[in-house]
């Protein structure tokens, strides 16, 4: 995939991966940013969370583009 975010420099490529991955029977999931979020009980609980993460961090970005005024 090609493409720009944002907060990118400059055009990247950028490999979709699966985020979720199990060890020992625990779920995890990877981020952009390089952190291992986890142990999950379950797939779907990391999923869940996944989107939880996700909404975090886009408020946490409006929150710091909003205080930059």
């Amino acid at each position: 995939m090609f493409g720009q975010r944002a907060i990118d420099h400059s055009p990247g490529t950028h490999y979709r991966c699966e985020r979720v991955s199990a060890v020992n029977g625990q779920y995890f999931f990877s981020t952009r940013e390089g952190s291992l979020e986890g142990p999950y009980f379950t797939r779907t609980d990391a999923e869940r969370e996944i989107a939880f993460y996700i909404r975090r961090m886009m408020q946490a970005s409006d929150i710091i583009e909003s205080r930059s005024f």
